[in-house]
């Protein structure tokens, strides 16, 4: 067989890899992406609460110059991105782990009622709670855990290790450099498959009317951010089968609606347009995409990648930032 035979056989069995089907909706074709991805390790990490106008809009992204520099290296972000959900710390996080938005109390008191794409994977692979973390500066995110819905809760829970416990096992916040520490050793001891991460400096910053604190908690998460990339980067068992993807739980009240920075949690458009950044083996590289996403596309992409078939969830997958 001649090598013109080989490349259009090739380029037939490519098309054949890809299937069509429809939008329960709509009724509208849309593309299967084939299977057979380079991902075997998710990870997310959540910041906390900063205005997409000091992140990716800003003019020469000053406060993320790693995460801009990534981009450039070979991410995607996707320009469009918004929370259309409630614009709180619980709900948002409950939202970008399950696929679906909930309407939960923010003080840590309720689980989502839909189970995580953590416990799902979990139930899915038979593997054990220890592949699976969720690591948080905020005490409340524990109940992302687990879930209320009567069939999966308390089963398949992934680890946790959520803010802070004192000597009378009183819990609270903890500062991003401590989770740091945390993740650094749960990634060298367990080495998980998926991890999700919450950084809560900007908005505790926020919440404190402390401007100058608020850019540099931006900032500060920014580093942050590449030296978890690097931990996986820097490792033979993640390098090229890892993909990182970074978003917000909410953002915040533009300049002169509200209280400005300092609060968020309503449907202002500072409070809804959060960031999507992602990179990995999958993806398309150095991509701006300016087309409408939404915070609760990110379990089913993520999904996608590990061919991990969700139930419950209502997001799509992103399928414009893969290759």
């Amino acid at each position: 067989m001649n090598k013109q035979m080989k490349n259009f056989l090739y380029l037939m069995i490519a098309v054949a890899s890809m299937s069509c089907s429809k939008d329960d909706k709509t009724g509208t074709p849309v593309e299967v992406l084939p299977e057979g991805y380079k991902t075997e390790n998710v990870v997310i990490v959540v910041i906390d609460g900063p205005r997409y106008s000091e992140t990716w809009g800003e003019a020469n992204r000053i406060y993320i110059p790693n995460r801009n520099q990534m981009l450039k290296d070979g991410g995607v972000m996707i320009s469009d991105f918004s929370n259309n959900g409630q614009t709180k710390t619980n709900p948002g996080h409950a939202a970008v782990l399950t696929g679906k938005y909930h309407d939960i109390d923010n003080s840590g008191i309720a689980n989502p009622n839909t189970p995580s794409i953590l416990q799902q994977w979990l139930k899915f692979t038979g593997k054990p709670s220890s592949k699976a973390w969720i690591i948080a500066s905020k005490d409340k995110l524990n109940v992302l855990s687990n879930t209320s819905n009567a069939e999966w809760k308390d089963k398949f829970r992934p680890s946790f290790d959520c803010g802070s416990v004192d000597s009378k096992g009183k819990t609270g916040y903890r500062t991003d450099e401590e989770t740091m520490e945390v993740i650094k050793t749960v990634v060298k001891r367990d080495q998980p498959n998926l991890l999700f991460v919450n950084l809560l400096g900007p908005d505790s910053r926020g919440h404190e009317n402390n401007k100058p604190g608020y850019l540099a908690a931006i900032k500060s998460t920014d580093v942050q951010l590449k030296e978890i990339w690097d931990l996986f980067q820097n490792d033979a068992r993640y390098k090229g089968k890892t993909t990182l993807i970074v978003t917000n739980d909410h953002g915040r009240h533009l300049d002169g609606v509200a209280d400005g920075f300092v609060s968020h949690g309503d449907q202002c458009a500072g409070c809804k347009h959060i960031e999507f950044f992602a990179i990995g083996p999958d993806f398309k590289q150095n991509l701006t995409l300016n087309k409408p996403y939404e915070q609760k596309d990110i379990a089913s992409t993520a999904a996608k990648l590990l061919n991990l078939p969700l139930v419950l969830n209502e997001g799509k997958v992103i399928t414009d930032i893969f290759k």
